[in-house]
């Protein structure tokens, strides 16, 4: 399988902070790869040294074939950057804006076709400040995409995002396979990283502390799927069930779900007791997530 990005030992230290300890990462062209961390954990380190605007302090890594510490300016042409917040002169329409842009590679897509891509077309002659938040942010998009970049790096790409907003922005992500593209994405929702990521590596404190798909994930914390239900009239459930109390529902975790549900519908019918709102949820991301970190920040932010 070919490789993107290739990682081996990378480290970044600053003075006696290490902010990045010797981590291994690959991500194979095509897919979209997820990189989750907490503020502080050295995922923005690790981002800006693949980027190749931060120097490492050992280790080896490629990126599209080329060490970002040497690589030449044609590199960069392959690369597609969206960050977090970014900038666009607010007078420019959005057609103008993505034309400008073109301008500064030798090989570029059509402005009207990335408008399209992104879909902004019914907003190509809006200017850039009076586009909506979403709209600014397809436009961003626009900006990485119209290089026609091998490898697309998106920063947070839907905070701030309405729900509509962002599951319209997960379809055009989603859709950036079919164009080709690879993908490193981060972001701080786990449902958008459970949505598209095709696998996902973890960074705590320097470290990558999980790797592989959000099942996969699951299955390293040992996740299990969790009964609930809201307390309702009749008897107590029976200690044999090994449920507990959380906030206003009880809870219990099992893998034998069918069999547990079995016994205590059947329990429940016969004692006449209620189980109001009866859920069953398997793990998701977030509840791995935290589990992998735990909810305590890391002992120093990342330097800027």
């Amino acid at each position: 399988m070919a490789h993107a990005i290739e990682v081996r030992g990378l480290t970044k230290s600053y003075g006696d902070v290490h902010a990045v300890r010797g981590i291994d990462l690959s991500v194979a062209e095509g897919e979209i790869f997820g990189f989750l961390g907490s503020n502080g954990a050295g995922k923005t380190t690790t981002i800006e040294i693949l980027e190749g605007f931060r120097t490492r302090t050992g280790g080896d890594v490629r990126v599209l074939g080329v060490d970002p510490a040497t690589a030449p300016l044609t590199w960069r042409e392959d690369i597609g950057i969206v960050l977090q917040e970014s900038e666009i002169e607010g007078e420019l329409t959005a057609i103008e804006a993505v034309t400008v842009h073109a301008a500064c590679f030798a090989q570029s897509r059509n402005p009207e076709e990335v408008l399209e891509l992104v879909g902004l077309s019914d907003a190509r002659d809006q200017r850039a400040k009076k586009l909506s938040g979403g709209q600014q942010r397809r436009l961003d998009l626009a900006m990485a995409l119209v290089g026609d970049p091998k490898l697309i790096f998106l920063d947070e790409p839907t905070t701030g995002f309405d729900p509509s907003a962002r599951r319209e922005a997960w379809d055009m992500i989603d859709n950036l396979r079919s164009l080709g593209c690879t993908v490193l994405l981060t972001t701080h929702y786990m449902d958008e990283a459970q949505l598209l990521a095709d696998r996902i590596s973890v960074i705590s404190h320097g470290e990558i502390v999980a790797r592989g798909t959000a099942d996969e994930l699951a299955n390293q914390v040992a996740a299990i799927p969790r009964i609930t239900w809201k307390p309702g009239t009749g008897p107590a459930v029976p200690g044999r069930f090994g449920a507990a109390l959380e906030k206003d529902r009880m809870v219990i975790e099992t893998h034998d779900v069918v069999e547990v549900v079995h016994e205590l519908t059947t329990w429940a019918k016969a004692e006449a007791a209620t189980l109001d709102d009866l859920e069953i949820a398997r793990p998701t991301l977030e509840d791995t997530y935290l589990r992998l970190i735990g909810q305590n920040e890391p002992d120093a932010e990342e330097p800027s």
